[in-house]
């Protein structure tokens, strides 16, 4: 039996459609492209979960992240399934990126090659810190707290001087078991949203912007925020495509989320593992990456 070419990685619960289910049937769309156009390309595709019983990964050429979205819920299963998989058939994107990029402290990398992200402290898992007196050190009147390993706002939380010490006990416990991050709430999140550029071998192909529901600061779609179409501009673009030549190697595809801060765009992340990549907003952008795919299997 020949190897599949090209296994499209999900989670089970992604699995089997629910049609009267949107937010299901946005994933399944937006992998349809990606699947469309591979199968153009001659080649043969199959959505599986990272986590298949039994699934034979030395009969596939190529494996492409898409919507692993529990990983980081189950990173010590995660974890060792990427270690050992990455021995058996091709990463897209590749093993160095993705653990790289599976930890937030690859924004200190970046701040190190001179890109602009938005200001961070790291807490390391098992250190102590007072949240109250850091806000003040830093003087942030508002800082948003976060695990470094994490995806879809999992254990985010708003806080400020007055609650401080109300939400010092939920750091406290979260240190006990991964490391942290703290960063200055990003008002202009509130105002004009987090705008997403989609970044494929390099190059910009289309951007959406994203905003929170009224009372919320999470501008993820499951939480309630909106997702809009953008043009971005050659600013934002540059500043994009920057970003992406800074990591280790060219990634096939990323996604680079800015914000305004100060009056300079700064980056919230650049997701290279798992990140939507909003292709119902520009399908031909999925055509790019599946011959980016391709060419890996080249």
């Amino acid at each position: 039996m020949p190897k599949l070419d090209v296994a499209i990685l999900t989670d089970s619960r992604f699995t089997s459609p629910i049609s009267d289910n949107p937010y299901n049937c946005q994933i399944f769309l937006e992998e349809a492209w990606v699947a469309h156009y591979l199968r153009e390309l001659g080649l043969t595709v199959a959505r599986v979960p990272w986590d298949e019983p039994g699934y034979d990964w030395t009969q596939v050429r190529a494996a492409v992240f898409r919507s692993t979205w529990d990983y980081f819920d189950r990173f010590a299963e995660f974890e060792p399934w990427l270690n050992t998989v990455a021995n058996q058939t091709l990463l897209v994107n590749r093993f160095d990126l993705i653990t790289w990029n599976m930890d937030k402290h690859y924004l200190r990398d970046l701040a190190e090659q001179d890109v602009d992200i938005v200001p961070t402290k790291f807490v390391e898992k098992g250190e102590s810190i007072n949240l109250l007196d850091a806000l003040r050190g830093f003087m942030w009147q508002e800082a948003v707290i976060k695990p470094a390993v994490s995806g879809a706002a999992r254990l985010t939380y708003r806080v400020n001087t007055t609650n401080a010490i109300a939400y010092q006990s939920i750091l406290d416990e979260c240190l006990k078991n991964e490391a942290m991050m703290i960063q200055p709430f990003m008002a202009s999140v509130l105002e004009q949203g987090e705008v997403s550029l989609m970044v494929f071998d390099g190059k910009v192909t289309h951007a959406i912007r994203k905003t929170p529901k009224a009372g919320d600061f999470r501008v993820q779609d499951d939480h309630g925020g909106v997702v809009h179409p953008y043009f971005p501009s050659p600013a934002e673009i540059e500043f994009a495509e920057r970003a992406v030549a800074a990591c280790p190697a060219m990634p096939n595809y990323a996604r680079v989320d800015v914000v305004q801060h100060h009056g300079k765009l700064r980056i919230m992340e650049l997701e290279l593992l798992e990140p939507e990549l909003f292709f119902r907003f520009c399908p031909p952008a999925a055509a790019r990456l599946a011959a980016s795919i391709q060419q890996v299997l080249r």
